[in-house]
């Protein structure tokens, strides 16, 4: 039977679902029609079949198939309106400023001031002489469009993604691994996490080690009305504050109220002051975030608090880091009514304690003991918190000296998660240059640039370079250690040499959802001809409206940079087509830019950024897809009405969530003489492409550039388990290929040791 949320899982890992056996699929079947006809839709959609799986979709009804189809398309945005404002825009419209203004004079002053022209469907006057009405869709003035296209290219890309077939037994494999993960999950797994959580239920002899991960599952459990069950994964306050937050926010973080209402207002700031809503959405967002609940929820809290199994203390001085958000909690679920009831005797010593506060936590102690200078005292607690150690490692080893924090730390080492160990090794050249740029990533996802620690003037370069080699030392063997214990019957391995360009993801948690892939932070697609075609659609299922996003691309050469955007239609090597600032009814509009890469080369161009902003007020509209396409072969442009887009040309493209924060994205780089594209995600807060910081953006690429790659790390694992490394995947007992780490779970699976 055909189902959607399993089958649009699948495409994410580059395999389609049937609901077959993988030991009954007949090898030798002759292709049917309705299959041959099906595997020529995917073609044309860029992607082919396996050979297991052409077999597999013999024993599939043809209604299936259809379905099959339809869900493709979906996700691909076939039956999306992709006709941009300009028809046939590789030509350029010659339009300029001064059209723009004369439409303005016109439109203020109207006929009787002497103006002549066409009145279009959106009111506005195009006076005679300014804008070419001919080579467009919609009002060239206000960006209107008024003509749709429900159709696009096919099957002129030059390659095929090839498909596997997954059976449940996979898509369950999948599910283990998500919950598994030793590492925080991206958007695009926490989707998939959710979406198989409504259709398998959680292994008994599972453990999830990440709590922002068991909260996607706790969620799900509570929606089925099994919050009993969902009592297992509450084992600290923080887990029930999380999940109540996460209930109301849709994040599973825990972002204070005052950090998202100054968010809010962050982004519907407008450079335009009419168009200012900061204040009015700052006030929204706070009667937003006003706690209220029934009395069955107020229960389910009060039973979880109560059946925590640590010591009233234990659980105070968990409570102390939100204090402010567990006064508002404890009043809105009535939590002091349910302790004076019969058998709550445990969540009556919490509160008790908690409002009399006769109680000391331990970063109270920390602190204490920094203030006191007291260095012995200040090691040894860090020392019973291998993790929070691992987190101010740095900061501590310039305020006590390298030599002895370093034998503190590599005592514990062994019992740090080794994401962070991996986190310290990738980090530390970085911080330890006072010269390099430095960028943290908040929780609300907008990178901040952020000045090296002053402490370093009082090191000289030969200190500061051993300080970093001795975190590296500390993680390699750290990571040896681990991967001996881990015992294995095998000898042989196979590294994919593509797994040695594709950094290990790790601190780099996308925010937006990949439909079609799995690419890790730091992938490299090789451009396949001489153009790069970015895409922006957005607007589907949302009424006609003003709703203004855009696509622009900024190109870097060695002295100055250009712009190609709304307000800058043409650069060198690159065009744009056309401002639309006003979406259809219902099925949305695009913009796209081209880029030629033998006009970027000519011209010494060093490389492209990829950007797509909301001019508007707020965010980035949920559901906006962006990407780029790539074709050994010319991608058509329709004179018609502009359509540029074919599905079979799509390199890689990522769907804006709902939980998504940012005002601005870049969403990749083209290194021009490498003819190379790197796949990242830097949100930035700006209307414009103009707002993102250059020094940010080239110091996300070298954090990605300095990352321990999959490879090398799988080169560790050899070597700690003395396996032989050979060329022969079939000859292999242990297989790395490039479809193995599109499971971005499975590649963090290396760090579960």
């Amino acid at each position: 039977m055909f189902n959607k949320s399993l089958t649009k899982v699948a495409l994410r890992y580059r395999a389609l679902f049937l609901d077959v056996r993988r030991d009954e699929v007949d090898m030798t079947s002759a292709i049917t029609a309705p299959v041959a006809a099906f595997v020529r839709r995917l073609a044309e959609n860029g992607f082919g079949v396996s050979e297991q799986l052409l077999h597999a979709l013999n024993a599939v009804t043809a209604d299936e198939l259809a379905h099959i189809t339809a869900c493709v398309n979906e996700v691909m945005g076939v039956d999306l309106n992709w006709a941009p404002l300009v028809k046939g825009w590789q030509v350029p419209t010659g339009e300029t400023l001064a059209d723009h203004l004369v439409t303005l004079l016109a439109n203020i002053f109207g006929e009787e001031a002497g103006f002549r022209g066409e009145t279009l469907p959106c009111g506005h006057l195009i006076p005679e002489g300014t804008f070419a009405l001919e080579r467009y869709n919609g009002c060239p003035f206000c960006g209107t469009p008024f003509v749709t296209a429900h159709y696009t290219y096919k099957g002129q890309g030059s390659k095929l993604k090839e498909l596997r077939l997954f059976v449940i037994d996979d898509l369950q494999q999948v599910f283990r691994s998500l919950l598994t993960s030793p590492v925080p999950l991206d958007e695009s797994q926490k989707d998939s996490l959710s979406l198989l959580a409504g259709q398998f239920d959680v292994p008994q002899d599972v453990e999830v080690p990440m709590r922002e991960t068991a909260m996607i599952v706790v969620r799900e459990l509570v929606r089925r009305g099994k919050s009993g069950e969902a009592a297992r994964w509450m084992r600290t306050p923080t887990d029930i504050l999380r999940y109540l937050w996460y209930e109301k926010t849709g994040k599973v973080q825990i972002i204070e109220p005052k950090t998202l209402i100054a968010h809010a207002a962050r982004v519907n700031r407008h450079m335009w002051q009419p168009a200012d809503r900061s204040v009015d959405v700052a006030a929204e967002k706070k009667m937003e975030l006003r706690l209220k609940y029934d009395r069955s929820q107020c229960r389910t809290v009060a039973r979880w608090m109560n059946g925590l199994q640590m010591t009233a203390l234990q659980a105070v001085e968990n409570m102390n880091p939100k204090r402010g958000m567990w006064v508002r909690m404890i009043h809105a679920l009535r939590l002091g009514e349910y302790s004076q009831k019969e058998g709550f005797d445990f969540l009556a010593k919490v509160l008790d304690l908690f409002y009399k506060q006769e109680y000391t936590t331990w970063q109270g102690r920390v602190d204490k003991a920094r203030l006191a200078n007291d260095p012995d005292m200040m090691l040894r607690l860090l020392k019973e918190r291998p993790g929070l150690f691992a987190r101010c490692l740095f900061a501590t080893m310039l305020r006590l000296g390298s030599e002895r924090v370093l034998k503190a730390f590599d005592e514990v080492a062994d019992n740090v998660p080794a994401r962070l160990l991996l986190s310290l090794s990738n980090a530390a050249e970085t911080y330890f240059d006072p010269k390099s740029t430095r960028i943290a990533k908040p929780i609300t996802g907008i990178p901040k640039v952020i000045p090296a620690n002053k402490l370093l003037t009082l090191y000289s370069e030969e200190e500061r370079k051993a300080m970093v080699k001795g975190v590296e030392n500390i993680f390699g063997e750290s990571m040896s250690r681990r991967f001996a214990a881990a015992k294995t019957a095998s000898t042989t391995i196979y590294i994919d040499p593509a797994l040695y360009q594709i950094p290990i993801g790790v601190g780099d948690r996308s925010s937006t959802i990949q439909d079609t892939s799995c690419a890790l932070m730091g992938t490299r697609f090789a451009v396949e001809g001489d153009a790069v075609r970015l895409f922006l659609q957005w607007g589907k299922g949302l009424p006609a409206q003003h709703l203004d996003m855009d696509l622009s691309c900024r190109v870097y050469f060695h002295n100055k940079a250009e712009d190609c955007a709304y307000y800058h239609l043409t650069c060198t090597g690159a065009k744009h087509s056309g401002d639309i600032q006003h979406i259809p009814d219902m099925v949305g509009t695009a913009e796209y830019i081209e880029l030629s890469l033998p006009e970027l080369e000519q011209a010494k161009a060093e490389m492209v950024a990829f950007v797509c902003n909301a001019y508007s007020n707020g965010a980035l509209s949920p559901n906006l897809v962006v990407g780029w396409m790539s074709s050994e072969y010319p991608m058509k442009v329709s004179n018609k009405d502009g359509v540029a887009y074919d599905p079979s040309c799509v390199q890689h493209m990522v769907r804006i969530s709902e939980s998504n924060l940012s005002k601005g994205l870049i969403f990749g780089i083209l290194e021009v003489q490498k003819r190379e594209i790197v796949w990242l995600e830097m949100p930035f807060t700006g209307q414009t492409q103009r707002d993102m910081s250059h020094d940010g953006m080239m110091a996300v690429l070298r954090r990605l550039e300095e990352k321990m790659t999959i490879g090398q790390l799988l080169e560790a694992k050899a070597s700690a388990q003395q396996l032989t490394i050979i060329d022969d995947k079939d000859e292999a007992d242990e297989r790395y290929t490039y479809e193995w780490a599109l499971n971005p779970a499975e590649v963090s699976a290396l760090l579960n040791i």
